[in-house]
């Protein structure tokens, strides 16, 4: 298929081009920053540019990894939010819907599901109900209601659920993936290194830019047979439900459990175990109708550092670097 990806220049465009290619698709990269996979330079909210880029290139299928992000939150005003997200959303609908697409993909956040009570580690007494924080948040597709925090997560929703009109209108098969995080950390936060933080995160939140990469690979084949999805994606996680009442009191207790091997081989780093988990990402769903399931996760990550393995991921370098990989 000739396949239009946007943020072709981001951290996860520039996996996941190459990988469409090998895959046997002509990838179009579009981006508003220039990269080595993207040929059409411009924003998703200029109508005419989109058009034009649909026209040139014969655009078959679109995969919307682009848009603003969090750290863009600070630099720029709320209005470029709606421009981009929200009306460069559309304007992509809206061409694949002329183009007679029967399939799209949006990338969308985990982040928009974090409301500012469970941001605060406040929000849930009990698996499923609202209180004093004393368990986890338990994150599947069916919470609700859905209240995001920050114009990002607005957003990021509005876009989703103009992705869902869509398919009602057009019946386009509309995947939209919840990425967990997948980009670089840089900074030491209360004595906790970026790659002992992303390390813990796998436990619960995070999964590799290679897996983020596969699993559009697959939602891409699967999205006309699917119909409309919404979807977390996230490394397994080892928890349950019923886990999260421990996991917001000790943590660390509960992984070495889990993990007989964990401590001695955090402590062999310098690294720490959590002492507390605020939420747990479940890509369950994604399993059962993607087939998909990330090859990394904290299990594989403990048995690469047993045998020395490199880690399968690296701090970022710079601002810059951290700015492109949320795109």
């Amino acid at each position: 298929m000739r396949v239009l990806l946007t943020g072709s220049s981001g951290r996860l465009g520039r996996v996941l081009a190459p990988r469409l290619v090998a895959a046997g698709h002509v990838v179009t990269g579009l981006d508003v920053v220039p990269g080595a996979d993207t040929v059409a330079l411009g924003s998703v909210a200029d109508r005419a540019f989109v058009d034009r880029v649909f026209a040139d290139h014969g655009i078959e299928a679109v995969i919307h990894a682009g848009g603003l992000h969090q750290p863009d939150m600070g630099r720029l005003p709320r209005s470029a939010f709606v421009e981009t997200n929200v009306a460069g959303t559309l304007n992509l609908i809206e061409a694949a819907a002329r183009a007679g697409h029967d399939r799209f993909l949006f990338t969308s956040t985990t982040s928009l599901m974090i409301s500012a009570a469970i941001h605060q580690g406040t929000g849930h007494r009990g698996a499923g109900h609202r209180g004093a924080g004393h368990a986890a948040a338990w994150i599947d597709e069916d919470l609700a209601p859905l209240v995001p925090r920050n114009i990002y997560g607005v957003t990021k929703l509005a876009a989703e659920q103009l992705c869902r009109l869509a398919h009602l209108e057009h019946g386009i098969g509309v995947v939209v993936l919840r990425t967990g995080r997948f980009f670089a950390e840089s900074a030491t936060i209360d004595g906790i290194g970026a790659e002992n933080r992303m390390a813990n995160e796998l436990l619960h939140r995070r999964l590799t830019v290679e897996d983020a990469a596969e699993a559009h690979l697959v939602a891409l084949e699967r999205a006309p047979s699917l119909g409309f999805e919404t979807l977390i994606l996230s490394a397994p996680t080892p928890f349950v439900r019923g886990d999260c009442a421990a996991l917001m009191t000790d943590a660390a207790a509960l992984i070495a459990r889990r993990f007989p091997d964990a401590p001695a081989l955090y402590a062999a780093r310098g690294w720490v175990l959590p002492r507390r988990i605020d939420r747990v990402y479940s890509a369950a769903r994604s399993e059962r109708l993607l087939g998909f399931r990330c090859r990394t996760d904290f299990r594989t990550l403990l048995d690469g550092m047993a045998g020395g393995a490199p880690l399968p991921f690296a701090a970022a370098e710079g601002v810059q670097d951290r700015l492109l990989e949320r795109c």
